[in-house]
């Protein structure tokens, strides 16, 4: 049996894997359901409809080099991320309708909450676009230290989609 070592020294002397040195990428895919209404849109998005959205979410970050860290080897805990993106957006947004609370559609949201509905209102048109910056804003508050958003792409459809890229957005 042929065992491979991907040890180097570093400038302590102490061994370190070279790969868990640099940056790596992980990404988590969500799923959700919910609808959005668009006010003054001209097209039939203009009336209240549901999508069936899929979140990629990309983190960045450094894997642990620690062989007695439980998170050896991870840039972070799938889990961790799952905890978050769950917390922040699919159990929030899940089977609700998201409205534009600064648009007349206000009233339209509280006639639907008096009738059971959940309705979360939003201060900007919630297109895939705006809602893009939105999940970005609360998954970046809740990263640990270490850990950054690189990436996130939102399916409303299978073959429509928005991406959102760190560096684009410093």
């Amino acid at each position: 049996m042929k065992i491979i070592f991907l040890y180097s020294k570093n400038m302590n002397g102490t061994n370190q894997i070279p790969y868990l040195c640099r940056m790596i990428r992980i990404t988590k895919i969500f799923t959700f359901e919910t609808a959005h209404v668009l006010y003054n849109y001209d097209g039939k998005c203009k009336n209240m409809h549901g999508h069936s959205y899929k979140l990629f979410v990309t983190v960045k970050g450094k894997p642990v080099n620690d062989l007695e860290n439980p998170k050896n080897g991870m840039v972070v805990d799938f889990g961790d991320i799952k905890s978050i993106v769950k917390s922040e957006i699919v159990d929030v947004w899940d089977h609700a309708v998201l409205i534009n609370g600064l648009s007349p559609h206000r009233e339209l949201g509280e006639d639907l909450e008096e009738k059971g509905h959940k309705v979360i209102y939003c201060t900007f048109q919630p297109t895939c676009e705006n809602m893009l910056y939105a999940i970005a804003a609360k998954i970046k508050s809740k990263l640990p230290e270490g850990i950054s958003l690189a990436y996130l792409k939102l399916h409303e459809t299978e073959n429509s989609y928005g991406e959102w890229f760190a560096e684009d957005n410093q």
